[in-house]
């Protein structure tokens, strides 16, 4: 009998280890063509200035936004209507805001696949609309966004259009943000619209440039990508600041975990790619739509590319000193777009298809040989996986899955020398998030 446990054990932990065909059917659903399509349309609109023409069908965000939802809806006439597709906005007023020339209505573009259970439960993946040139208050020359951000906007619509064909138990967003270029403002609308109705957010994806290959820094690699994650929440709280100075987690915020979720996944399933943590809110000085969020409490992320060209981000169409500037087109590279696009489709996927994260994870064993845990029983998981790493690691590198239950000691494993967190499995063998322990006991 002993050993037949141990046999039904080992059955268990191999078959939860195990990869999802479907992952990779999504991959290769993805289409570099579909998206070329997309990004030259919106290209195409000559400018997506926040204060651009809206009554226009061929020019201006008002065109981009009115034809990106139209996409949306065919997108969901074909499964079925399985999408609420509806515009979101909030009026922004230029009293007060110095990027703000006048009183605006900011418009979002939203495409939820519903659930088929009812959850509450929200992934998000966000590009933005709007677009600029040198003089981001200037709304009548040409500025294509290409890049910035045409490719982000155009993967949400191409993971709409891939993961429609599925069904999940969480419900996934397609945003579409507007207002980033004069202060992020469709990313607080929305963020804002999220909080009043209650969703409990697993994650929020923000692509903000995704297709350029081609750095400033003089590398080409169609590989690369970043994955921008702040290390612990804004909100968090004094009895929280007060665990972190003893018990550490100063690099273990939910946004953070977020970040290793896509790192693990594309390493699982896309290999041949290079996720780069990056430990900083995002860029040196700069800001992206996932701020918004995460200012209000919401665990969110920026994916973009490794190497930027900066003269051909907010500039004017121009040639200088022999320099081409201008973000256009022509230094788009799709099947890179296509790989990050399929970055954000299989994160989606696999956070959709596990349960919810445990709430409640306690750990113990201070002076013992051992480390000890205890977590709250989570609906619809079949078992339960224990990481850890070392205190210097960006990764968690050690695992072990432990079955349907909701404790567990790790003998022989010092609680001193490590990091440890609690993930949710499910029937396929995908995981939650992982949750760095948030009580202690003796």
């Amino acid at each position: 009998m002993k050993y037949l446990k141990i046999a039904i054990f080992l059955f268990i932990t191999a078959t939860y280890a195990q990869t999802d065909a479907r992952i990779y059917e999504i991959i290769d659903n993805v289409s570099a063509e579909r998206i070329e399509a997309d990004i030259t349309k919106l290209a195409g609109f000559g400018t997506r200035n926040t204060f651009s023409d809206t009554i226009s069908d061929t020019r201006g965000i008002g065109a981009a936004r009115r034809w990106i939802k139209s996409e949306f809806d065919a997108i969901s006439k074909k499964c079925s209507n399985c999408l609420d597709v509806f515009y979101q906005k909030d009026l922004v007023k230029a009293e007060g805001n110095d990027r703000v020339l006048t009183d605006t209505w900011v418009v979002n573009v939203v495409a939820i696949q519903k659930s088929t259970s009812g959850s509450n439960r929200y992934i998000i993946m966000s590009g933005d609309i709007d677009s600029r040139n040198s003089d981001g208050s200037d709304f009548t020359k040409d500025a294509p966004g290409a890049n910035d951000n045409a490719s982000g906007m155009a993967g949400a619509i191409e993971a709409a259009r891939v993961l429609s064909a599925y069904k999940f138990d969480a419900n996934i967003v397609y945003l579409g943000l507007s207002g980033e270029e004069q202060g992020l403002f469709g990313g607080a609308g929305f963020a804002a619209y999220v909080k009043e109705k209650d969703w409990d957010i697993i994650g929020v994806l923000n692509n903000d440039m995704i297709g350029n290959i081609k750095g400033v820094d003089g590398v080409t690699s169609n590989v690369d990508f970043r994955i921008f994650s702040e290390p612990v929440p804004p909100t968090e709280t004094d009895r929280e600041r007060r665990m972190r100075r003893f018990y550490g987690g100063e690099v273990d915020g939910i946004s953070r975990q977020l970040a290793r979720y896509v790192h693990k996944t594309t390493k699982t399933y896309m290999p041949e790619m290079n996720p780069m943590m990056i430990y900083r809110l995002d860029r040196f000085g700069r800001g992206g739509h996932h701020r918004p969020f995460n200012d209000l409490g919401f665990a969110g992320i920026r994916i973009m590319e490794a190497h930027e060209n900066y003269t051909q981000q907010h500039q004017d169409i121009r040639f200088e000193n022999g320099i081409e500037y201008g973000d256009m087109l022509k230094f788009v590279n799709f099947g890179y777009a296509k790989k990050l696009t399929a970055v954000n489709a299989i994160t989606m996927a696999s956070l959709a298809w596990a349960p919810a994260s445990p709430s409640e994870v306690a750990i113990g064993g201070i002076v013992e040989p051992s480390a000890k845990f205890k977590w709250n029983k989570v609906e619809g998981a079949v078992g339960y996986k224990i990481y850890w790493r070392d205190t210097t690691s960006p990764t968690w590198d050690n695992s072990r899955y432990v079955g349907d239950v909701t404790e567990f000691t790790l003998e022989g494993i010092l609680i001193d020398n490590y990091f440890f967190g609690i993930a949710a499995v499910g029937k396929d063998g995908h995981e939650s998030v992982v949750v760095f322990p948030n009580a202690v006991f003796r």
